[in-house]
Order: C-alpha cells, then sequence, then structure tokens
C-alpha cells in the first residue's frame, strides 16, 4: 500500500518526518527527514531517499555504504505531516554498523526474511550464491527444482526419518520463494488468496 496524498509539507517549513519501519520484524530502524523532491524520488525510486539537513541535498540511504532501504509500504498519518515507510533493508541500516538507528538487533529469521533475500539476490547478483545461480538458470530450472523437491518431501512424509522429512520440506520451500520471484509474485500475493478462501 502506497498512500501519497495529501501530505503537508508547509506544516515544518517544507520537511516531513520519516520513520522507517522494517517490513518484516517491524522493528523501527530509523527517522529521518524528507521534503516533497526526496518523498516524490522515494516514490519513483522505490528506494527511501531523505533530505539531509546537514548536507542541505538529497540523500539515498544507502548511497555511499550500499545499505539501501527497498520501499514496501508507505502510509501517512492522521495529520498528513508524518510518513511511515515500512522497507526491506538491504544490510545495516545505522552508520555505526548497528542494525538499527536504535541499537537494536534486527536479525529475526522468517519467511518473509528469506524472500527478501532472495529478491535482493534477483535485483543484485552475487557471485558464487546458488540462489543467483538458480535465477540464471531460468524459470524451466527453476520450475524443475521445485518439482524435485516436491516429490522428495512425498517419499519422505512415507517414513518416519523427521530430520530428513523437514529438510526437504525447507528445501520446498526455499525453491517455492524463488520461483514466486522469477515469476514475479510474492509470498503476500499467496497469502492474500489464502485470506480470501479463509473469509468465505
Amino acid at each position: 500500500m502506497i498512500i501519497t496524498d495529501n501530505i503537508d509539507f508547509q506544516k515544518l517549513n517544507g520537511l516531513v518526518p520519516c520513520i522507517v519501519q522494517d517490513a518484516n520484524t517491524k522493528n523501527v530502524l530509523m527517522l529521518g527527514f524528507m521534503n516533497e523532491e526526496a518523498f516524490n524520488k522515494t516514490i519513483r525510486e522505490k528506494r527511501v531517499t531523505f533530505y539531509s539537513r546537514t548536507k542541505n541535498r538529497l540523500w539515498t540511504k544507502g548511497e555511499t555504504s550500499g545499505n539501501f532501504l527497498e520501499v514496501h509500504d508507505i502510509l501517512v498519518d492522521c495529520d498528513s505531516d508524518s510518513i511511515l515507510i515500512k522497507a526491506h533493508p538491504i544490510g545495516p541500516v545505522c552508520h555505526t554498523g548497528a542494525d538499527t538507528c536504535f541499537n537494536e538487533s534486527n536479525k529475526d529469521f522468517s519467511l518473509l526474511t528469506l524472500e527478501s533475500i532472495i529478491q535482493d539476490r534477483k535485483k543484485n547478483p552475487k557471485k558464487g550464491s546458488y540462489t543467483t545461480s538458480l535465477f540464471e538458470s531460468g524459470i524451466n530450472k527453476i520450475a524443475q527444482k521445485v518439482g524435485e523437491e516436491a516429490v522428495e518431501i512425498v517419499i519422505e512424509a512415507k517414513d518416519n526419518n523427521k530430520e530428513l522429512f523437514l529438510n526437504e520440506s525447507a528445501d520446498l520451500l526455499y525453491h517455492f520463494l524463488v520461483l514466486l520471484v522469477q515469476k514475479g509474485f510474492s509470498l503476500s500475493d499467496v497469502v492474500e488468496i489464502l485470506k480470501k478462501r479463509h473469509s468465505k
């Protein structure tokens, strides 16, 4: 969800505070300020850009470090003078090397975290990465791997080896996420369908 209407940039002399929250863990990552130009650049490039009050210029988070904040959602508060951006951080957020500017750990792992890593491998291929090699092999190979892992989990389900069954389950989930990303979809798209089915 990206809401862009009626932001009051004049209340604080052209700037509005912008809170950035991890879209997966919900941890608050940092606070910055945006002017209208920074906000529009953020919308356009899907990466968080602030207005630096010390440098008096636009500043895209990660422009030097490579630790970008990829936009997931943008919300505006009830007074239209504050912005909340839910983002996927690429690397540590704070200039000190901490996960957040409030010195909190942001290492909670979930399927959404894994999906974010997979999405980053697609956007930023990494030499030696198995995920990158899958994307480079194309849709047919990725779909084939999902099929192979599905067959293997069916085989393991008939036995009583807990470790093998759970490992094959992890393999299937991982390759399914790669397939989703390759097709241009996300886990949230699948969850939305399940949500609609559940409401019927």
